[in-house]
């Protein structure tokens, strides 16, 4: 399927449109989300060291994005057995696939104005948040477009909701952590661009934990 075809199918599907195939929206998923990481890594201008954190973003957010997604079929299939569901989950396979490359067209849509707001603000912690505020709307088209195609298992069978909620949460818990050991995305201004940020194994919810606590001493 070209790719002119794979977007309206992804963002306008018909009401008894199938979600589209892993196969058919890797490309897509791959392309949208490079493309995203090179406006996300340009926080740090053209120079060498810019561009190659340009690169690096290009890289890792199609595995942010991949290697999430494919870390939660594991469990994805073991509710839909332990639930009596089986014979459904091809289908709510692929349709959290073509809601993945809801999320990576939405980011790819929204990455020209990454650069615009990098050129009237400079510093790196706006930077960041910026990034994470359109990283929360293309969650929310991916969750809208799942839904959608999920209304159809849940007319089906009311479990198939247990099962959606479940998945959103393993996925945002595994893809939070996933973008801690890739980080940095952004890569801030006079400091050496690496592809992996020092300690970068650690655990993004113990980090976090850490800085709440030390807040409230």
């Amino acid at each position: 399927m070209q790719l002119t075809q794979t977007i309206p199918a992804i963002l306008r599907p018909a009401k008894t449109a199938l979600p589209l195939r892993a196969r058919d929206v890797l490309p897509l998923v791959t392309i949208a989300a490079a493309l995203c990481g090179t406006a996300i890594g340009s926080f740090g201008g053209l120079g060498p060291a810019g561009r190659l954190q340009m690169l690096f973003s290009a890289i890792k957010l199609p595995m942010l994005l991949g290697v999430s997604f494919v870390l939660t079929v594991p469990s994805f299939f073991m509710l839909h057995t332990l639930l009596g569901l089986g014979s459904d989950f091809r289908f709510a396979l692929r349709a959290a696939a073509t809601a993945q490359a809801g999320v990576a067209v939405t980011l790819a849509a929204l990455s020209p104005f990454v650069p615009l707001f990098y050129a009237s603000c400079s510093n790196y912690a706006w930077a960041i948040l910026f990034n994470g505020g359109m990283f929360a709307i293309a969650t929310a088209s991916g969750q809208i477009l799942l839904r959608r195609f999920y209304q159809r298992l849940i007319r089906s069978n009311p479990r198939h909701r247990m099962v959606l909620r479940a998945w959103v949460v393993a996925y945002a818990f595994i893809a939070i952590q996933m973008a801690w050991v890739l980080r940095p995305f952004v890569g801030e201004r006079g400091q050496p661009t690496t592809f992996f940020r020092p300690g970068a194994w650690g655990n993004a919810y113990l980090v976090v934990w850490d800085m709440f606590w030390n807040a409230m001493r």
